[in-house]
């Protein structure tokens, strides 16, 4: 995907869906999302973290190929998305794991990245290695089913990116 191509699902999707920045609970308090939130998914399916309860509600049809394409070369049929807009450098996403029980564990999590680059950061839960990847407009990371058990993911904050990331988290719900 080029980059005039990324700009262009970058500003649908920012203006076709719905922002907001729920309540989260970490270590009993409740905190305000460092970034704003989207989800997508089949109707059927209900997503939960941090005391977060997202319901998916279909999809727009102007979002179908993007999934499509994702799922396409992901090898795995995606029936959710969680997006979030990160909207500079501030904004940020803590150490976790996309683990939690609503998740089928068996198949890949891909991460389509839009926008600003951001470093994408990787810890080892046992080793404590770490290692970082600049993910720019149109990359996309596979994360295979061992990685959500063995790594702990996040993104930090960066004060001299001044421009907005969006980031769409395709993911199989059981």
């Amino acid at each position: 995907m080029d980059i005039s191509e990324g700009e262009d699902w970058k500003n649908q999707i920012k203006e076709n869906l719905i922002w907001s920045r729920p309540l989260v609970r970490v270590y009993g308090k409740l905190h305000i999302i460092p970034r704003m939130t989207a989800f997508l998914a089949d109707e059927d399916i209900t997503y939960r973290y941090s005391g977060v309860l997202h319901h998916g509600h279909g999809w727009p049809d102007w979002f179908y190929p993007l999934l499509e394409m994702v799922s396409s070369v992901s090898k795995a049929k995606f029936n959710g998305c969680l997006l979030n807009l990160y909207r500079n450098g501030k904004d940020r996403m803590g150490w976790h794991a996309d683990d939690e029980p609503e998740l089928d564990l068996s198949k890949p999590i891909s991460s389509l990245s839009f926008g600003a680059t951001r470093e994408f950061c990787l810890k080892h839960r046992g080793v404590g290695i770490k290692k970082v990847l600049p993910l720019k407009t149109g990359d996309l990371l596979i994360m295979h089913p061992n990685c959500q058990h063995e790594w702990l993911h996040s993104i930090p904050a960066r004060r001299k990116v001044l421009n907005q990331r969006i980031n769409l988290t395709f993911r199989c719900y059981k």
